[in-house]
């Protein structure tokens, strides 16, 4: 085993490789990456590839945390060579609280320039200063003071990314100019598109990360007032979508018939048969498991992580990638605290003592956001791997917050969370033989 100090930092080194942020950087994704979401990953480029108009409008939904924004990123990737690819997060661009189907739209039209430039698109000087006056106009900006910075290599795009995000006054002036006037943002928009596409031979694809993010009532404003808007661009986009607004009827309506059915979503792994769920021993996915035993070996090394518990975080994550992640990280922090307390000890390591503490710490985080309905609408959702009412903002919020996971075969089912299940075993709620 390592010295103290060495061990210190390989568990650091841990602790940052567990982090929660996504694998969108090319050198995370060859370093962490597995093969994972496969059928969605193929879905997408499908949808994509044989789209007769090249302007298709997807939707991307799936569990928070299940592995979107990587998967997404790795579809950029892997499409790049044929397409101009520009993939953001809504979330790094626009304040949350703040999103809307103008704002939406002016942030694709900054992105893509912004990746155009990152890329060195061949876009002329005078439709370079063209676009650069008609965002500086939009967003109130001094043009005079502009030209004076851009001539200092000054970078607009970031820069505006920058205004966009932190300035609610922009995208005040935004919303006011294009509100009434939608048409001509969406104009730019094609114009911009068909420089793009001009410049690099490629056709273009937009991905919108993160409006999964949002609270239902902002996503039924933005989808179901505006979602005509938000289709109209004429180049590929595709939006994710919280899960939970897939069960408003309503909301799915406007996008089954507005993307043509085009929506992708995106499952939790299954780490056993539902029929196998509530077995003492039951029968594992194999394969799956060891997929995700994977995802941890890439990330800490064997000498501080045993096999046998590597499976067990599996086991506890429910199958969510970012349960599996975020397990593991509360493992590596109750570690670096022990090397801190006992700098002499050279043997520490994720036992199953550790895990123990870890997987308490994540109930009691589950345990202060429930209420009386909560715990009936586990127990039920336990017993009959369904909630009576699958439509219940209570059932839906459970969902959200990951209390509940949902699985997909044949049929949609459901489950607690494995940590939630035993959290109901220790109240007395639920036996843990049934």
């Amino acid at each position: 085993m390592s010295s103290a100090p060495s061990l210190l930092k390989t568990f650091q080194k841990a602790y940052q490789n567990t982090d929660l942020t996504p694998l969108t950087d090319p050198q995370d994704l060859a370093k962490f990456g597995v093969e994972y979401g496969r059928n969605s990953l193929e879905e997408l480029e499908q949808l994509i590839a044989d789209n007769a108009s090249q302007a298709a409008k997807i939707v991307f939904s799936g569990h928070r945390g299940c592995g979107k924004s990587t998967l997404l990123a790795a579809l950029g990737r892997q499409l790049s060579d044929r397409y101009f690819v520009s993939v953001f997060s809504i979330a790094d661009t626009i304040e949350m609280s703040d999103v809307n189907h103008v704002n939406i739209l002016f942030a694709i039209a900054v992105n893509m320039m912004l990746e155009a430039e990152k890329q060195q698109i061949e876009i002329s000087q005078a439709i370079k200063d063209s676009f650069y006056k008609w965002f500086a106009k939009r967003t109130k900006i001094e043009t005079e003071k502009l030209s004076a910075e851009l001539s200092g290599g000054f970078n607009f795009w970031s820069w505006l990314v920058g205004k966009l995000s932190a300035e609610s006054s922009v995208r005040k002036e935004i919303r006011q100019e294009f509100e009434n006037n939608i048409s001509d943002l969406v104009a730019k928009l094609n114009e911009i598109a068909a420089v793009i596409q001009s410049g690099s031979n490629k056709k273009v694809i937009v991905i919108v990360d993160d409006l999964d993010k949002l609270e239902l009532s902002v996503v039924k404003l933005v989808f179901q007032n505006h979602i005509k808007a938000l289709f109209l661009p004429g180049f590929n986009i595709i939006y994710t979508i919280p899960i939970t607004s897939l069960w408003n009827a309503p909301i799915r309506a406007f996008l089954e018939t507005e993307s043509d059915d085009q929506i992708v979503v995106m499952p939790v792994s299954k780490l056993s048969p539902k029929e196998e769920r509530r077995n003492s021993h039951p029968n594992y996915y194999e394969a799956t498991v060891e997929n995700l035993c994977q995802v941890l070996n890439r990330r800490i090394p064997s000498e501080l992580l045993p096999a046998e518990i590597t499976r067990a975080i599996v086991l506890a994550s429910g199958g969510v990638l970012r349960e599996l992640i975020r397990i593991s990280n509360r493992c590596c922090r109750i570690c670096l605290r022990e090397i801190r307390r006992h700098p002499d000890r050279n043997d520490i390591k994720i036992s199953a003592e550790i895990l123990e503490q870890a997987i308490n710490s994540i109930r009691l985080d589950f345990e202060v956001t429930l209420g009386k309905i909560d715990y009936e609408i586990l127990v039920t959702t336990y017993k009959n791997f369904s909630p009576d009412d699958p439509k219940a903002q209570a059932f839906l919020d459970l969902l959200q917050g990951l209390h509940i996971l949902e699985y997909r075969n044949s049929d949609i089912w459901y489950d607690v969370h494995p940590i939630v299940i035993d959290l109901l075993q220790r109240k007395g709620l639920i036996d843990g033989n049934s």
